[in-house]
């Protein structure tokens, strides 16, 4: 009966550190990167989704700014964008190193866009194209 409850024990234990939270973050690939930022920004999981986040002054001003206004949100608007899903309309392969997602989602169908870049081989969220386009900041 002890050995059991140990094999239990032990099988727990290995089930619980397979990261059942879903916190792991895919820098490898652009399409998945924007797409786990994306779903990640729009369940409230802002740890997560500042992973994906060039860490820039510049971008991270803009997505504590993002963050603060959508904690403000309606819990009905808040469990509207959690239950959303994510609609990609298209992907704009640039370069080898920037790729741009244009999206929306199923709770309020505007268009979003989110630029990725290829930096030491991975792939993040450069946030502030969010907000400024290239035209405002250059062609990074």
């Amino acid at each position: 009966m002890q050995k059991r409850i140990v094999v239990c024990f032990v099988a727990l234990l290995f089930f619980v550190s397979c990261n059942p939270t879903g916190n792991t973050v895919n820098l490898t690939d652009p399409v998945e990167a924007g797409r786990e930022f994306i779903d990640a920004s729009l369940k409230g999981n802002y740890a997560k989704a500042k992973k994906y986040v060039l860490a820039d002054s510049i971008n991270m001003e803009y997505f504590n700014r993002y963050e603060s206004f959508n904690k403000n949100l309606s819990s009905n608007e808040k469990d509207g964008y959690k239950n959303a899903n994510i609609i990609i309309d298209s992907i704009q392969n640039i370069s080898d190193s920037v790729t741009i997602i244009n999206y929306s989602n199923t709770f309020k169908r505007s268009p979003g866009k989110v630029k990725l870049l290829k930096i030491d081989k991975e792939w993040l969220v450069d946030f502030k194209f969010t907000f400024l386009g290239n035209s405002d900041y250059g062609n990074k």
